[in-house]
């Protein structure tokens, strides 16, 4: 018996991918401007993992194949871009290709970021094609232990 993954949200993203590649390609508008903040375009965006620790913010973004030239990591207005592209290989019919399921082309991701994340002091760099961003929390915005008397 196989396991399989179950990931109901992954048509959703399929689609939002599909529905934003329309509208990319047919209207030209939808382009994550200062109009449509909030609307991402992109050819394949990467898999994300976002986790708090007590004294920083990370972002895992899955890069495989991707450069670190290729790679621009930007913040504004609260918010964290991460936008790219991974390179295709030029690819002849007459190689032997089957199936080509690896997505190449330009990628976007666009996080809103708290006001306890210390803009100033982010980190990012990309090894073995995991791109890691470190965002600290400012300093008076940490959690303490409050001892309790009794």
């Amino acid at each position: 018996m196989n396991l399989k993954r179950y990931e109901p949200l992954s048509l959703f993203s399929q689609l939002q991918n599909e529905v934003n590649k329309l509208f990319d390609n047919r209207a030209g508008i939808l382009d994550g401007g200062e109009n449509f903040p909030t609307i991402t375009t992109a050819e394949w965006a990467p898999a994300v993992d976002i986790k708090e620790e007590p004294d920083r913010f990370v972002v895992k973004a899955d890069l495989p194949g991707v450069q670190s030239k290729d790679v621009d990591v930007s913040m504004e207005n609260g918010m964290l871009s991460i936008k790219g592209e991974r390179k295709a290989e030029t690819q002849d019919e007459h190689d032997g290709y089957k199936r080509v399921e690896c997505s190449y082309g330009s990628f976007y991701r666009r996080f809103s970021l708290p006001t306890t994340a210390n803009a100033d002091k982010i980190t990012a760099k990309l090894k073995d094609g995991v791109l890691e961003v470190v965002i600290p929390k400012k300093e008076g915005v940490q959690p303490r232990k409050i001892s309790v008397q009794g």
